[in-house]
C-alpha cells in the first residue's frame, strides 16, 4: 500500500519575531562595538527590518562598515521563506572595530510585492526614512567568512558574514 501527500511549510508572525530577536542582538552587538550607531539607531533599525518582514515585503538587509568610501565590514541578511532545511544559530560574532569616523551602510532589498501603493502605506509606520540606492552590496573588496541561520518554523534569516 503506499501514500501521497502534500506538507506546506508555513510560519506565523511570532516565528518572525523569534528570528528578529537575534537580528536586533546582532544590530545592538554592532552598534556597541563599531560606534558607527547608537543603540537606539539600531533599535529604530531593527524596528523598521522586523515589521517588513513581517508583512513579507523583505528579501536582504545588508549592513557594511564604512571608513569613507572603504567597506571594512559586512554581513547580509537573506530571507528565506522555505527554511526547513536551515538550522538555527545563536546571535554573535558581530564584535565589529571602533573606527574615527566609520558609519554603518544599511540597505535592503524588497520583495515585488512591496509596490508603490505598499511603500506609501508604510511610509508613517516606519521610524526611518528608506531612499532608493544602487549601491553595489557584492562585498568586492570583502571576503565572505561565516555564515549563521536564523530561523523559526519556515521563517528564516541567512547570515553571510564579510571581513
Amino acid at each position: 500500500m503506499s501514500y501521497s501527500g502534500t506538507i506546506t511549510d508555513t510560519y506565523s508572525v511570532v516565528d518572525v519575531e523569534v528570528v528578529m530577536r537575534r537580528v536586533y542582538a546582532d544590530l545592538l552587538m554592532i552598534a556597541s562595538s563599531s560606534r558607527a550607531i547608537t543603540e537606539e539607531e539600531a533599535i529604530d533599525y531593527a524596528f523598521d527590518i522586523e515589521l517588513l518582514a513581517k508583512k513579507g515585503f523583505l528579501e536582504t538587509v545588508d549592513l557594511t562598515l564604512m571608513s569613507g568610501p572603504t567597506e571594512l565590514k559586512a554581513l547580509r541578511y537573506d530571507v528565506d521563506v522555505e527554511s526547513g532545511a536551515l538550522t538555527t544559530s545563536r546571535p554573535g560574532g558581530v564584535m565589529w572595530p571602533w573606527v574615527q569616523g566609520a558609519k554603518l551602510r544599511i540597505v535592503l532589498r524588497y520583495t515585488d510585492e512591496y509596490t508603490a501603493a505598499e511603500k506609501a502605506k508604510m511610509r508613517p509606520k516606519l521610524r526611518n526614512s528608506w531612499s532608493p540606492t544602487n549601491v553595489d552590496t557584492s562585498h568586492p573588496t570583502l571576503s565572505q567568512s561565516a555564515n549563521r541561520d536564523y530561523v523559526s518554523n519556515a521563517f528564516g534569516m541567512r547570515r553571510k558574514d564579510f571581513s
